[in-house]
């Protein structure tokens, strides 16, 4: 395994090293061992009654989904809940936007994990203008107090930015957009957003600086190549419950 990634704090995207990749060969060794701790730790936290929150952010075709699919294959399926977090509906944009966030909190011995989270506040939000400068400023100690009290309550948290090149993300669009059956992946949202790539990579620098804590820590994965990605986050998760649960 890895020198652990939790102590080697990145907090910049510019300081990841895209040109990590891992053979199949490497990556089908590494991943079945990582799947049986992470199995093991998953059950030990239902014994210890500690709810666990993974938040997945980045950039649109980075392979957050694919990470998550590895990192719950192994997990006993009553213990998870995945939420594909999107625009709020029209009940949810009547209320404070961490509202439907509290509603989705895992309970004690769970494990919940979010596909795009509360940190679209300052992120997409902040980009395309859906919140006021002084909301978005406002809201960066709004999540740590957010977390804050999530980790009163016991709860492990692990929060993941999956980074990928420009290039290579426009590799990945046309892929899809050849692809009938990965075509509907692909907006025109995604193509737009694609044109404030720097307002995004500001932002989101921004945010892993004043957001990142020992106990709630960002985790910055070189994803271009799927492979490294999907062994690094699965990494991160057995360091940090080995980390918390002892």
């Amino acid at each position: 395994m890895k020198p652990n990634v939790l102590k080697t704090r990145i907090s910049n995207l510019n300081q990841l090293d895209l040109h990590q990749s891992l053979s199949s060969e490497e990556y089908q060794i590494q991943m079945k061992e990582l799947k049986n701790k992470i199995r093991e730790l998953t059950f030990m936290a239902k014994a210890k009654n500690k709810p666990v929150l993974f938040v997945f952010e980045g950039w649109d075709a980075a392979g957050k989904g694919g990470a998550i699919r590895r990192l719950t294959s192994e997990i006993d399926p009553r213990l998870f809940e995945v939420h594909n977090i999107s625009a709020p509906n029209e009940e949810e944009i009547k209320h404070h936007y961490l509202w439907r966030f509290w509603n989705r909190i895992p309970k004690k011995g769970h494990i919940g994990i979010f596909d795009r989270s509360y940190y679209g506040r300052v992120l997409v939000e902040r980009v395309e203008g859906f919140a006021t400068e002084s909301e978005w400023v406002r809201a960066y100690e709004e999540i740590f107090l957010f977390e804050e009290q999530l980790q009163s309550f016991g709860t492990i948290i692990l929060k993941f930015w999956l980074h990928i090149s420009s290039e290579e993300q426009l590799s990945r669009f046309e892929m899809r957009k050849n692809d009938p059956l990965k075509r509907w992946k692909l907006t025109e949202e995604d193509w737009r957003n694609r044109d404030k790539w720097h307002l995004y990579e500001e932002a989101a620098n921004e945010m892993f600086q004043k957001t990142d804590s020992p106990k709630a820590p960002w985790v910055l994965v070189p994803a271009n190549d799927k492979y490294h990605a999907r062994v690094t986050v699965l990494e991160a998760v057995v360091q940090k419950l080995k980390e918390e649960l002892g």
